[in-house]
């Protein structure tokens, strides 16, 4: 059974939700705050972690930080149906992916699905086993990424869209055929989630972020890595 960790600080969000995913056949420890997330992810590590950006004692945008320096877990972040600019600072952050509230359970739940069926297919060998451009190296069935030689720390969702990118090298991808194809998502998904990680991805492995050589902007329609 998949573990997922929940850290919410409203009790009626929290529970209401857990038992709804529970449903689903998820096992689902809570947390009502950031620093009780943080020790009870230390104790026993979630296949996914539901992380509210409005915590009483940190920042959710804090807890994200330092959840994404010790692991590649995937993050979903809760946020208000308002709050576009946390979405995409939560992003930056290092989440996967964000949920608006009020939180639809069954959407909720799809992109659950998503995001964890994506971790299990990140495994499977592809063709070629390995690519490079410029000085970066994509090895996918290490699952690894070395620029210059040295080792990138990438979560699941960069790696992917980047193999991605790899795979349709000279190509324009639009941002919805990311969205389908790195998210798993046709209706469900948000292109501003696909810029946050293009910037993310860039930050990583460009020398310029600001002045892309790698992965450049094709305007109005999306991006595409220069082979």
């Amino acid at each position: 059974m998949e573990s997922l960790l929940f850290i919410e600080d409203d009790d009626g969000i929290r529970l209401a939700l857990s038992l709804a995913l529970e449903d689903e056949g998820y096992s689902v420890r809570q947390a009502a705050n950031g620093a009780e997330g943080l020790r009870a992810f230390d104790q026993s590590a979630a296949d996914l972690i539901l992380l509210d950006l409005r915590l009483p004692d940190m920042s959710g945008f804090e807890v994200c930080r330092l959840l994404r320096a010790k692991s590649i877990v995937p993050i979903i972040i809760i946020t208000a149906q308002t709050d576009t600019v946390d979405m995409v600072a939560g992003l930056e952050a290092g989440a996967d992916d964000y949920v608006t509230k009020p939180v639809v359970p069954k959407e909720l739940a799809a992109r659950i699905r998503a995001l964890l069926r994506r971790v299990h297919l990140q495994g499977a060998p592809a063709t070629p086993a390995a690519s490079r451009f410029g000085d970066i190296e994509l090895r996918r069935e290490q699952g690894i990424v070395l620029k210059g030689g040295e080792e990138l720390s990438l979560t699941k969702t960069e790696f992917r869209l980047l193999c991605e990118f790899a795979d349709h090298a000279g190509a324009v991808l639009s941002r919805d055929q990311l969205l389908e194809r790195v998210w798993g998502y046709e209706y469900l998904g948000d292109s501003r989630l696909v810029d946050a990680h293009v910037r993310r991805l860039r930050v990583k492995i460009e020398e310029v972020p600001d002045d892309p050589r790698l992965i450049v902007t094709a305007r109005g329609v999306g991006y595409r890595l220069m082979p």
